[in-house]
């Protein structure tokens, strides 16, 4: 699927050529044709090329093909082929196309699908403008005679002799795909309960010592007495301040990790603590330099550590190990065969001890076979394998400078903030064209742009509209996960989060809610009218909120209480503790 070979453009530009003509049943196979087409010419080295070491959030802003001829072309296409259908189960079934596969398809060889040709008007970016707006009815039906090119889903994707479609050439006529499936944050919650009580933890062959101390340590949690001493406004900002604070006490009191050994560098033992991937690397390096919670005795341990990078190992891609991304994810398998031989631990429990920290893209992917250990990744997409209550969020934090990653801290005063709403970034994925679409240029305090220049004039222009905003957009580019959200919380703008079922960081402990706007990536159009009827009072709570919850999303080179090493340790601990299962 992920072959490197050139992308067809030749074929592509012809079957979007072939758009203005086509009719009934070739819309819906067009849209499968473009995507099947453009997934042979993804090209894995490109990728890791433009997602390693680049300044600031800019690196979604990579290329200049991201720029404004890009958006232009892609207004131009969206104008030109607008498609609805009022069958709901229609809108379905293609948003499961689009969540699913857009994000592979639409990271080419040439980095943006950038597709000149003077026969065609629609330019760059084909896949990503047709998935949005190709509703064609009929499109679940399944007819295996009809000779399609095939399913994205499972299932023949031909569309019907009766499909209907209707093309519409005005852009006040766009709506963004409907997606039914949409998991509201409170719905996490839910599932999370649920998850509890159904634990996915193996029960252990036999219970030990550290399996006792969970046990005891879930009671206290669970009965932790409600705490009268703490603000209400602080209160508010968590689930349940009682039970973390608890939670908190108990695991720096108890908790030991072990870090095997076994593994060589540069996929393990080397962290990188510089860009998009940054997370997993100080992780990492703090864990390992670590001497309050590791131990060396794997017997005296609570939890278990696989030291690995995702981003290294993604590196690794194409090299002289690694040619397919199976090979990728057979290494990690053989990785935890050695050590289930070598120790006995993980057998024990299934891996439901064990953790692994991730933040590249593809880390649900590479860990499919060690799926039963917990996993803090990234890309916590629960429409698309992340699964809430095993697997943890990991907050992307691009850091720029090792040496200063806190640097450029805080911003305006609320009252001093005269944006209403910013957003600038790189035209990845199918939202984002959207959000301009609709956004830029269109009101003096929507500041919604493309790319922003990456030299340092450009760089400091992008965090002083993030200090001087209210609420600073955080849309999904090819994943559901960007760094713009832990970026708002250090600007102190409280985040709008634009990304259909991403389940953001320490959502079991923190009260999201109370400090970020959800908006449904379907809303866009009403983007400025919610924004906007959020009252003055409960904006300025929500701007306090954010500045409260701006320690836990900070990394300190030595790691203080609260702060976001210890979060990520809490999360793998709490879900540990609330899943475990005795003999």
């Amino acid at each position: 699927m992920f072959s490197s070979s050139p992308t067809n453009k030749s074929s592509i530009v012809k079957l979007v050529s072939n758009a203005t003509t086509s009719n009934d049943s070739n819309m819906a196979e067009l849209f499968v044709n473009v995507v099947a087409n453009d997934a042979n010419g993804f090209n894995p080295e490109e990728e890791a090329r433009y997602r390693t070491n680049m300044p600031l959030s800019e690196v979604d802003q990579y290329h200049e093909l991201t720029s404004k001829p890009r958006i232009a072309q892609g207004k131009s296409l969206m104008t030109g082929y607008i498609t609805h259908t009022d069958d709901s189960s229609t809108q379905v079934k293609a948003a499961e196309i689009m969540h699913n596969h857009l994000g592979m398809v639409e990271k080419t060889k040439n980095s943006d699908m950038m597709i000149n040709d003077p026969k065609t008007t629609t330019g760059y970016g084909v896949v990503p403008f047709i998935s949005a707006i190709v509703h064609a009815e009929g499109l679940q039906n399944s007819n295996p005679s009809s000779g399609s090119s095939g399913s994205l889903l499972g299932a023949n994707l031909s569309s019907p002799s009766n499909a209907k479609t209707s093309i519409q050439t005005h852009n006040k006529n766009f709506k963004p795909l409907q997606n039914a499936s949409v998991i509201s944050v409170s719905g996490m919650n839910s599932l999370l309960l649920q998850s509890i009580d159904s634990s996915h933890s193996l029960r252990p062959r036999r219970s030990s010592a550290r399996d006792h101390e969970l046990l005891s340590a879930r009671q206290e949690i669970e009965n932790a007495h409600v705490s009268r001493k703490v603000p209400v406004l602080h209160a508010s900002v968590y689930q349940n301040i009682s039970k973390f604070e608890r939670s908190y006490k108990m695991m720096v009191q108890i908790l030991k990790v072990y870090i095997y050994k076994e593994g060589a560098k540069p996929i393990f033992h080397q962290p990188k603590t510089r860009g998009i991937y940054a997370s997993e690397g100080w992780f990492m390096k703090l864990m390992e330099g670590n001497k309050k919670f590791v131990v060396r005795d794997p017997r005296r341990a609570h939890l278990f550590y696989l030291p690995f990078s995702s981003n290294m190992l993604r590196s690794a891609l194409n090299g002289p190990d690694f040619q397919h991304v199976e090979d990728l994810q057979k290494y990690l398998k053989d990785y935890v065969q050695l050590i289930a031989g070598k120790y006995s631990f993980w057998n024990r429990t299934g891996g439901a001890d064990h953790f692994l920290v991730a933040c590249h893209d593809w880390a649900l992917k590479l860990t499919k076979h060690i799926r039963s250990c917990l996993r803090v990744i990234c890309n916590s997409n629960a429409a698309k394998g992340f699964e809430i209550g095993k697997d943890i969020t990991l907050p992307v934090t691009y850091i720029r400078s090792a040496e200063a990653p806190l640097e450029n801290l805080g911003g305006k005063p609320p009252l001093e903030r005269n944006i209403l709403a910013f957003f600038a970034g790189g035209m990845h994925g199918y939202l984002r064209p959207i959000l301009l679409q609709y956004w830029q240029n269109k009101m003096s305090d929507m500041k919604i742009f493309g790319p922003m220049p990456r030299d340092v004039e450009g760089k400091k222009k992008y965090r002083e509209h993030m200090k001087s905003s209210k609420y600073c957009i955080c849309a999904r580019g090819y994943e559901v996960h960007t760094p713009r959200v832990v970026e708002s919380i250090h600007y102190e703008c409280v985040p709008v989060i634009i990304a259909d079922n991403y389940v953001p960081p320490f959502f079991e402990v923190l009260n999201w809610e109370t400090f970020a706007v959800f908006v449904q990536e379907k809303d866009i159009p009403d983007l400025r009218n919610i924004l906007l009827s959020i009252p003055e009072e409960k904006y300025l709570e929500m701007h306090a909120r954010v500045k409260l919850v701006q320690q836990h999303f900070l990394w300190h080179k030595k790691p203080v209480k609260y702060d976001l090493f210890h979060m990520i340790l809490h999360s793998a601990w709490y879900s540990r503790v609330l899943h475990i299962k005795t003999g």
